[in-house]
């Protein structure tokens, strides 16, 4: 019953039966495991709690995504993006994707999903670009190849280390080479799969709007928080109080500045993505009830104890495609409690990492990112079917995904 009411729900949340929201399906579950005594309360209170780091950095960095989205700071750096592609769509393409990259490793994965995905849709249509959707798609598949880029840049890598997260110095040298690999094996091959649609013609008549003194306290606000966010990394400190602390600080400071209110902020975040989180968190904690986490790190032991080499691929290739299927969320929270039982060699834990981060750049269905990415286009007016990302991410997703996982045997 328990694995049955774990998949129904997880596939809620990833079809959204009768357009109910996503975090529905993951509290429903949740409470009837409840109801039906099938996990204890306490047990699925302890599970819940165990976000607490998750809840605090999702807040903060909702908070400084809207703030800078309502104050036009993304919308800035965009148009000045395509002001600087003096007509050109492919050099478009490559400051669009450098802005991606950029938002994703200081602002979170979902930010760029979430908040860079209208601004690119607005500038693309200012630039009158006939085939808006290269620049679209950079959206979705950079918000996943540059997201372990730092561990700020993607909310599964908190979940997946949770409070063994390495300090910043540690983290860079194990991930700087395949985020390197990665994020240049997406745009290479994103590029050649659009080179026809960037032949197009743009405009060079891109208006710039003003940046406010709210903007700028917003933008300023965003640089201060990733700093704030090395540091505390540096000196080993969990990632979701100081980076709440920061959004709250910035938010006091730009409303001094700002034509809109507290509530206009705070009824704008996407608040449902806490009790999703915390669901999925609760369908974990059940499912270790039955054992499967046990059995799964069984098997990981059993890899690793006969080749730790062809573990860490294996691992990394199966989370990545699993992701897919179940998305990269439940499949990160148990893949974490897994790596945590077994004390894996970490070249094996760096490839369960990739995969769990890059492999959603498959399908749609993936990441919470690229969910949020398509609900963000669909709001413009754009549509992208499945099968169309499928294809798109059957090309993108595994060069890089294979390249990351090599070059995390560089380091250690």
């Amino acid at each position: 019953m328990i694995w049955s009411i774990a998949a129904a729900a997880t596939a809620g949340v990833i079809l959204r039966p009768f357009a109910w929201p996503d975090f529905i399906w993951a509290v429903a579950g949740a409470a009837l495991l409840v109801a039906l005594r099938l996990l204890p309360a306490s047990d699925a209170l302890a599970g819940v709690m165990k976000g607490t780091d998750v809840y605090l950095f999702l807040i903060g960095m909702m908070l400084l995504s809207e703030l800078a989205r309502q104050e036009g700071v993304f919308d800035w750096v965009a148009a000045g993006a395509a002001r600087m592609a003096k007509g050109s769509a492919t050099r478009l393409f490559t400051l669009v994707f450098a802005v991606g990259t950029l938002v994703t490793i200081f602002l979170s994965n979902d930010a760029t999903a979430v908040v860079l995905t209208p601004a690119v849709a607005a500038v693309v249509k200012t630039a009158r670009a006939e085939k808006p959707l290269p620049y679209l798609f950079i959206c979705a598949l950079i918000a996943n190849a540059a997201s372990f880029v730092l561990p700020m840049s993607n909310p599964a890598n908190l979940v997946i280390y949770g409070n063994h997260m390495p300090p910043l110095l540690q983290w860079l040298p194990r991930y700087a080479l395949p985020s390197v690999l990665s994020i240049l094996a997406t745009y290479v091959v994103l590029r050649w799969t659009q080179h026809s649609t960037l032949r197009q013609t743009i405009s060079a008549d891109i208006a710039v709007p003003g940046l406010s003194t709210a903007g700028t306290i917003a933008a300023f606000g965003i640089a201060a928080t990733a700093m704030v966010l090395l540091a505390s990394s540096g000196f080993d400190i969990q990632l979701g109080l100081p980076t709440f602390l920061a959004g709250l600080v910035t938010a006091l400071l730009v409303l001094t500045r700002s034509k809109s209110g507290a509530m206009d902020v705070v009824r704008s975040m996407s608040w449902g993505v806490l009790p999703l989180v915390a669901g999925l968190f609760v369908l974990v904690e059940s499912l270790e009830k039955t054992g499967v986490t046990a059995r799964l790190a069984g098997l990981l032991q059993h890899a690793v104890q006969s080749s730790a080499t062809l573990a860490a691929w294996g691992s990394g290739v199966v989370l990545a495609i699993g992701c897919n299927l179940v998305n990269n969320l439940p499949a990160g929270l148990v893949a974490g409690r897994v790596v945590d039982m077994v004390h894996v060699p970490d070249p094996v834990r760096r490839a369960v990492l990739i995969g769990v981060d890059l492999g959603p750049n498959l399908s749609v269905t993936g990441s919470l990112a690229t969910i949020l990415w398509l609900a963000a286009l669909r709001r413009e007016g754009h549509h992208v079917s499945t099968w169309a990302f499928l294809k798109l991410g059957a090309l993108v997703m595994p060069p890089a995904l294979l390249l990351a996982i090599a070059g995390a045997f560089v380091f250690g």
